[in-house]
């Protein structure tokens, strides 16, 4: 779930005046009763649902008020800002929040730290900002690095590979090609990474790009794609020009996972929401609670192929 940054926004925000935030109780401040407002990168999507359904459980378990909202889609940075007015107004014990647009929500975040209410960061966090006290995500570069693993086993540590990356831009996208390129330096010598474009998570321009590449490369043996949509888009792209590359990709929609049954995705590596949501939420809770939290810590990702895609562990793990 990734964005270009959109800066411009950041001169439109309205702040609400602290001095009616003071007339405002804060809902979960006092006695037993704590809250904790969760302000995703979206909302509809299944990536998210699984992320708010890990939250709720974790609030339904800890006996702590969950709210979950986020923007209908991934590039409303208005939408998601006034989200976190909403939110402020109504004083939480905590904030769990991903930036769609960490330059232009810093002050809001620091009216946050203002009153004294924490916030922790999730999925791709707050970059350049040091308000969160922890960060829930997917360590991007490990994951990767596991896909790179599994793709130099199919290919025999050898060969020519492409990768199809989301986003030159964001962090998820910087990690997850650096991790996969890294891991390959290391390890795989005999496989020479031959191209790699960026499509800003539009499949369309995801198959033209992989469909150039195949057309370029007449051996390419393999092919990474950072997100989903790159996935389905290389395997849309092998099929249609009657090659022979092996596609590993990433995360774990239904497109891709029934590419995967099919044969035509070899495997991918699927972040774990529902756990992302859950630890976000415990997270918050410690913080409190007065405990002391890692400043970083990884929900988890699992690899998973036609043999492994029932496994209890992966059900809960992908979002389709």
């Amino acid at each position: 779930m990734n964005l270009t940054r959109r800066h411009a926004l950041a001169a439109g925000m309205t702040l609400v005046p602290l001095a009616g935030l003071a007339a405002c109780g804060r809902s979960g401040g006092g006695g037993d009763s704590k809250s904790i407002a969760v302000i995703a990168k979206g909302y509809a999507s299944p990536f998210w649902a699984t992320v708010k359904a890990g939250a709720e459980a974790a609030g339904k378990e800890l006996k702590v008020s969950v709210t979950f909202n986020g923007p209908d889609t991934e590039t409303d940075v208005p939408r998601q800002n006034d989200q976190l007015q909403q939110a402020l107004v109504k004083r939480p014990s905590a904030l769990v929040f991903a930036a769609l647009d960490s330059d232009a929500q810093g002050t809001v975040l620091q009216q946050f730290a203002d009153e004294s209410i924490p916030v922790v960061a999730f999925d791709s966090g707050v970059p350049g900002s040091d308000i969160p006290v922890s960060t829930v995500a997917t360590d991007n570069k490990a994951a990767a690095a596991e896909a790179a693993k599994h793709l130099s086993e199919l290919l025999g540590a050898k060969g020519k590979v492409a990768i199809i990356c989301h986003s030159q831009t964001s962090l998820t996208g910087q990690d997850r090609e650096n991790g996969f390129r890294e891991w390959i330096t290391a390890n795989a010598p005999g496989i020479t990474i031959v191209d790699v474009q960026y499509n800003n998570s539009d499949q369309a321009v995801a198959q033209q790009h992989a469909s150039a590449i195949i057309q370029a490369n007449a051996d390419l043996a393999g092919i990474f794609a950072t997100d989903d949509d790159g996935a389905v888009a290389a395997a849309q792209a092998v099929q249609t020009a009657g090659a022979s590359a092996k596609v590993v990709g990433f995360d774990s929609g239904k497109p891709q996972m029934d590419l995967i049954t099919s044969g035509a995705i070899a495997g991918s590596v699927t972040q774990n929401p529902y756990q992302m949501g859950y630890q976000a939420v415990q997270t918050a809770l410690k913080v409190v609670n007065g405990e002391s939290v890692e400043k970083f810590i990884d929900s988890g990702y699992f690899w998973y192929d036609a043999t492994n895609m029932e496994d209890e562990d992966i059900q809960q793990a992908v979002y389709e």
